[in-house]
């Protein structure tokens, strides 16, 4: 039974001109559309070739027409479809006309997705996959997205969640009957089950992240004085020559943005203005901006010429923090490269390249693939997003406050209460349990029509 009253209508193809344009209706009054825009009543699931009427029995188009009847559609409602040619006038003027039948409204976006979830076809993690399929940038991504769909990370949760359950119910009944006299301490059970609980809540935590880093990949700013080769560097990380190549001191005074894949994993390379006490007020404007690029990576590559000693520590004193910072050597085909005696950090890893024969290029990807985690496992990836990783981290926070609680205190009491909310921070990522707040920052982040 649908949630709603109102029936809601968009267009689901893209804005613009194609071969097809599709409109979406869902809700109780689908079949008073298609008795006024089609003039007959529509058996369900039944491909119907029609003209398409205005409210003054003017044919506009014609196309097919599906109906869906509640609950067996999309978002458990009625929903009807009509599939028509695909430009933007003839699609605009249907739905005009539609939106002048009672109480049909257009809908919001992800408003459709939303639906489907309310009425208990999809869950929040599926919902989440219909846009991350949408938004894939690669073949994995569109993969691990469909996986989740198909309800792999639901999946997952609902393993876990039945697993705390299950402890909860043996823990709780424990506590009820005290004079059974259950030593919490010494039953087997109890510890082997927790035991078994943090195993797969670390295997969950680690698909996560994977899942994280497939959807949103890395942010990596190339930096370094200028003419170290930074813009040498993205070219030869992005495969072609996204960035002006001189002998130029200063010739990047903007930032340049590519985007590429590792096995699938996004990676969002920043190319930036040479780092030097300048006096020219344009390069200076560049100068800040590659500050703020370098201040929100994930990594930052601090292009040195292995072939000027003196330029390690002149690049090092621009930077107080130095945990993201990974030194590449460029210049490594160069017979007077002197890396020995660079005098390198120990603590910093170093990488040598030649932007030039793109040597050390292919080490380098993998170096940055590896410093994320991100392992490229297609058989158990899902798509997954930082709210779904926050809310695991802080179940299992207090799946542990609850086992040190039985075995500093012997308090069962705790670890019932702590497996409670454990499981509520779980039942948040479904949606089982979910505020009103986060599910509009969701579906409000969707297209409409979808």
């Amino acid at each position: 039974m649908s949630v709603h009253n109102d029936t809601i209508i968009a267009q689901a193809t893209p804005p613009g001109k194609g071969g097809v344009g599709i409109i979406r209706i869902s809700g109780q009054h689908c079949q008073k559309v298609a008795n006024q825009i089609i003039k007959q009543p529509l058996k369900s699931r039944v491909a119907t070739f029609t003209p398409f009427y205005d409210l003054n029995n003017n044919v506009i188009d014609q196309g097919i027409a599906i109906f869906f009847k509640s609950p067996n559609s999309f978002t458990g409602e009625d929903i009807l479809e009509l599939q028509g040619h695909g430009g933007q006038v003839l699609l605009d003027l249907i739905i005009q006309n539609i939106l002048k039948i009672p109480d049909i409204r257009m809908a919001k976006p992800g408003e459709f997705t939303e639906r489907a979830f309310l009425n208990d076809k999809i869950d929040l993690t599926q919902a989440e996959a219909i846009a991350d399929l949408i938004n894939a940038s690669s073949i994995e991504a569109a993969k691990s997205a469909m996986n989740s769909l198909q309800g792999e990370f639901s999946k997952k949760i609902n393993e876990l969640v039945k697993q705390i359950i299950y402890l909860r119910v043996y823990v709780e009944a424990a506590i009820d009957f005290p004079e059974e006299e259950i030593d919490f301490l010494n039953d087997g059970k109890v510890k082997d089950t927790l035991n078994k609980i943090v195993k797969s809540f670390e295997n969950l935590k680690s698909e996560t992240k994977q899942g994280i880093l497939l959807k949103d990949g890395m942010k990596v700013v190339i930096a370094g004085k200028p003419n170290a080769g930074k813009s040498s560097i993205l070219n030869k990380l992005s495969g072609k020559d996204s960035a002006i190549v001189t002998d130029i001191e200063g010739t990047t005074r903007d930032i340049v943005k590519e985007h590429i894949h590792i096995d699938g994993m996004p990676l969002h390379i920043i190319d930036t203005a040479g780092l030097r006490d300048t006096e020219d007020k344009v390069e200076q404007l560049g100068i800040q901006k590659a500050w703020k690029e370098i201040e929100s990576a994930d990594k930052v590559l601090l292009i040195l010429d292995s072939s000027k000693v003196t330029d390690v520590q002149d690049s090092l004193s621009y930077f107080k923090n130095k945990e993201k910072l990974t030194l590449i050597l460029n210049k490594s085909d160069l017979k007077e490269n002197n890396v020995q005696k660079l005098n390198i950090p120990h603590e910093i890893d170093t990488i040598s390249v030649s932007a030039k024969t793109g040597d050390g290029i292919n080490n380098l990807k993998k170096y940055l693939k590896n410093s994320m985690g991100y392992t490229g496992d297609n058989e158990s990836n899902i798509i997954a997003r930082q709210r779904h990783l926050d809310s695991i981290n802080n179940a299992f926070e207090h799946l542990i406050n609850g086992k040190l609680a039985l075995e500093e205190l012997n308090a069962g009491e705790l670890l019932a209460e702590e497996l409670k909310i454990s499981q509520s921070y779980l039942d948040q990522i479904t949606g089982k349990f979910s505020s009103d707040d986060l599910l509009t920052e969701i579906f409000s982040s969707f297209c409409i029509g979808k």
